[in-house]
C-alpha cells in the first residue's frame, strides 16, 4: 500500500527527465548545427552550446543511473 505511491511518482519523474532530454537533445543539435555552420562564432556561442551538451549529457547519466528504457510501439 505504501509504495504504491513511490512508484507512480518514479514513473511521473522518469517521464519528465525524459521529456526535457528529448527537448535538451532538440536543442543541444540545433546549437551544435549553427556552430558548425558559423563562420565566426562567438566565444559566448560556444560556450553556451558547450553548457548546452553538458546538460544534455548530464541528464542522459542520470537517465542511464536510473535504467529507464525508451520503449517505441
Amino acid at each position: 500500500m505504501f509504495f504504491r505511491k513511490k512508484k507512480w511518482l518514479r514513473k511521473e519523474f522518469d517521464q519528465k527527465l525524459l521529456e526535457q532530454l528529448d527537448s535538451m537533445k532538440t536543442n543541444r543539435n540545433n546549437q551544435k548545427l549553427l556552430v558548425e555552420r558559423s563562420f565566426d562564432p562567438s566565444e559566448e556561442f560556444i560556450t553556451e552550446a558547450k553548457i548546452t551538451e553538458a546538460k544534455y549529457f548530464f541528464l542522459f547519466k542520470e537517465a542511464k543511473h536510473r535504467k529507464i528504457t525508451i520503449r517505441t510501439k
